[in-house]
């Protein structure tokens, strides 16, 4: 591979080469961290394709019946498996269980991307000499969040249907299937994974926040290898020597299987060890991203547990000029409302800490502030969304197309949880809980900051308080 692919480690060509032995004795074990991939019995299970490569066959088999389930099921959202099994089991798991715990761990077995991957490397364990498609860059103008940003916003904009139509739901599935098997024929790697698809983003945001981590062991020992072997296997184009945080990584491990050296840790860390380092980059990607978290998750606790009939039916009557309000009121809210109000914050914090640095290197250094918020509020949302709703799970299993089917002979089952009583104290825990945890990664970035006075991040912390308080107000009341 050119060298010139590397562009996140220019400084290889002048690496001192290491023999294994004296590159060994140069690694360092982290405080608080226990590498996974040194585990006797665990290495091989993560080494090993084939456990991955099941996982993934099942989920492609399970989404491929959700999709036939929407289109020739019932329309009764909470009788049809396409609705309760990807927007209440699914997405539940994905924000309570796979992304604080696992980061993008999701992504290592998703579906979506499969059949364009086997497509474009022309088999499924092994890749074929030569690729198939037109292995294309991705252009440099399009990199970054601001398309999965774009994506999440649309499918949140018509969030009220695709929740509740089973149909609506099996066409975006359908549309993200070929969208990824498109991509993959045109450009290398997984570029809808990087750049397009909205889970992607979603996952890769809050990953950060998470106890997992993919990182080489030793970096000279990286650095010395020629062959790049882990660059050239990785299906999302990265050189794990340049990782500085978890955002990226999908942690396929085709690294951990293909590295000689025996130089790739899984490691568990404590949580949010991404967060608080000063960032030299000004790219606002990502704080947009961040604040459109937040903005999402504001409008879908409003229309679906807010006390608000109109907002709700304005969700739902799409093309009418209530939607139409309700749709400029959602994207004011995530285009300028949030971010303006946000970049008033850390503007006030500059002006007040009289700090020397550019508005925008601040604003995307910040926004590291919104992100164990950000994860907290999905959190809480999801436990008063989804959590009374568990119960339909065993209803669609036994009748999973909504067909009057009894499959389970549960079909007479009435069961259904009842979380009022301790919902209100768990949600507001979970959001004070957040707030403090920005509080806590806003420390750290006065620390590393040694050029700005503690006063600067208060202004971000009142933003972050100030929503903490509504979204409390429009969760517990």
């Amino acid at each position: 591979m050119e060298m010139n692919r590397l562009h996140e480690a220019k400084w290889l060509d002048q690496a001192v080469p290491l023999s294994t032995q004296e590159a060994q004795s140069t690694r360092q074990v982290k405080p608080f961290h226990l590498n996974l991939a040194g585990i006797p019995w665990l290495r091989p299970l993560l080494q090993s394709r084939w456990p991955q490569l099941l996982l993934r066959s099942f989920t492609l088999a399970g989404f491929v019946f959700i999709i036939v389930a929407g289109l020739f099921g019932s329309r009764v959202g909470s009788h049809n498996i396409a609705i309760i099994f990807v927007w209440i089991a699914w997405w539940t798991a994905l924000k309570l269980v796979f992304i604080p715990f696992g980061g993008r761990s999701w992504c290592s077995l998703c579906p979506i991307p499969l059949p364009g991957e086997w497509l474009q490397q022309g088999g499924i364990l092994e890749k074929s000499p030569r690729p198939h498609g037109w292995n294309l860059r991705w252009p440099r103008r399009l990199r970054g969040s601001w398309l999965q940003w774009g994506a999440f916003l649309l499918v949140g904009l018509f969030s009220a249907v695709t929740l509740t139509d089973a149909r609506v739901t099996a066409w975006v599935l359908l549309a993200l299937f070929g969208l990824a098997i498109a991509l993959s024929l045109v450009f290398e790697r997984r570029a809808f994974c990087s750049y397009i698809c909205p889970i992607g983003g979603f996952t890769s945001i809050y990953a950060q926040a998470a106890p997992v981590e993919l990182r080489v062991l030793d970096s000279r020992l990286c650095a010395a290898h020629s062959e790049k072997t882990c660059y050239q296997s990785c299906p999302w184009g990265l050189y794990p020597l340049a990782l500085k945080n978890s955002s990226q990584c999908g942690l396929c491990m085709e690294c951990l299987r293909v590295c000689p050296q025996d130089n790739i840790a899984v490691n568990l860390r404590p949580f949010g060890s991404d967060l608080g380092q000063s960032r030299s980059s000004s790219r606002l990607d990502e704080a947009f991203l961040a604040l459109m978290m937040l903005g999402s998750v504001l409008a879908f606790s409003a229309v679906f547990t807010g006390p608000w009939g109109n907002l709700k039916l304005a969700a739902f009557e799409i093309g009418s000029p209530a939607w139409l309000g309700y749709a400029f009121g959602f994207l004011a809210l995530n285009i300028l409302v949030l971010p303006g109000l946000f970049a008033l914050s850390v503007w006030a914090g500059t002006k007040i800490s009289r700090a020397k640095v550019p508005l925008r290197k601040t604003m995307a250094n910040q926004s590291q502030i919104l992100l164990p918020l950000g994860l907290c509020a999905w959190i809480a949302f999801t436990i008063s969304f989804a959590f009374p709703k568990i119960s339909y799970v065993l209803s669609v299993l036994s009748d999973p197309l909504g067909w009057g089917w009894n499959l389970l002979r549960i079909s007479s089952t009435s069961w259904s949880p009842d979380v009022s009583w301790f919902s209100p104290v768990l949600q507001a825990a979970i959001l004070l809980l957040g707030l403090f945890w920005s509080a806590s990664v806003a420390r750290r970035l006065e620390q590393a900051n040694t050029m700005a006075s503690r006063w600067q991040t208060i202004p971000a912390l009142a933003f972050c308080l100030a929503f903490s308080l509504i979204m409390l107000w429009l969760l517990v009341g």
